[in-house]
């Protein structure tokens, strides 16, 4: 990630009356998230109980990791039409080694308070995992490679779509940063369909807290080291965790 350049007069930080992108690219963009939730949706829908393979899962894990970079790559497109760039969204990268382990350390504390806070909800819910959901968490040694590759990409994907982009969108839309965080939170949420009612609420929640993170830091470095932690490590201890509990 290449640092912003400040004498650039369309940052964010300078133009904070317009919008980061035109109205339709963002209209754009929701459609292709609303289709692809609806599709992955519908398809889990019609095999709940589907046990994938392992060719299924790495074709699943590599088709994700395509479409995100596919996404990401037309909001850096998107951006340039109003004069920005990528790394604006993102506030740039590490200026030295003492500033990655701050926002290391600020990505794990806040994945300690809001795991503790979405286990709680989880709890409250009875929120349990479907086993169509669990099969698709790696299994080998190849597919744990990949699925932290995936891991890697939904780090810095994500983060850059929900709130680097649609984030500071609607704040610029409404004239509120409240409201920005609200509503890519309930995108968010959406766009995890696939999972069931309970974890589109706890995942909208999720992403609530990395909007308010973002807000509050004034970058997504460590949202999107504490969003890699945390689809990493819930891949890769998954399955052995999961496997008894009962199916949701």
């Amino acid at each position: 990630m290449a640092a912003p350049d400040s004498s650039s007069p369309a940052s964010p930080t300078q133009d904070s009356a317009g919008l980061i992108a035109p109205g339709w690219h963002t209209a754009v963009l929701l459609g292709f998230l609303v289709g692809i939730s609806a599709f992955e949706t519908w398809n889990m829908a019609n095999s709940p109980s589907v046990e994938f393979t392992s060719r299924a899962r790495i074709a699943s894990y590599l088709i994700g990791i395509g479409w995100e970079w596919a996404m990401v790559g037309f909001i850096a497109w998107g951006v340039r039409r109003c004069g920005r760039r990528l790394s604006d969204l993102i506030a740039g990268s590490w200026p030295d080694p003492a500033a990655f382990l701050r926002d290391l350390g600020i990505g794990v504390l806040f994945q300690i308070a809001s795991g503790i806070v979405l286990g709680t909800l989880r709890i409250a819910l009875r929120d349990t995992t479907s086993k169509s959901v669990r099969s698709l968490l790696p299994d080998s040694p190849t597919e744990m490679a990949i699925w932290i590759l995936l891991s890697v990409t939904a780090g810095f994907c994500e983060e850059t779509i929900f709130r680097g982009y649609l984030q500071k969108q609607f704040t610029r839309l409404t004239g509120s940063a409240a409201v920005g965080i609200v509503l890519q939170a309930l995108i968010f949420g959406a766009c995890h369909g696939y999972q069931g009612i309970k974890p589109i609420l706890v995942i909208g929640v999720y992403g609530g807290l990395f909007g308010v993170l973002a807000h509050y830091v004034k970058n997504l470095r460590p949202g999107m080291l504490a969003h890699f932690l945390q689809d990493s490590i819930a891949g890769l201890a998954g399955r052995a965790l999961l496997k008894h509990l009962p199916s949701g």
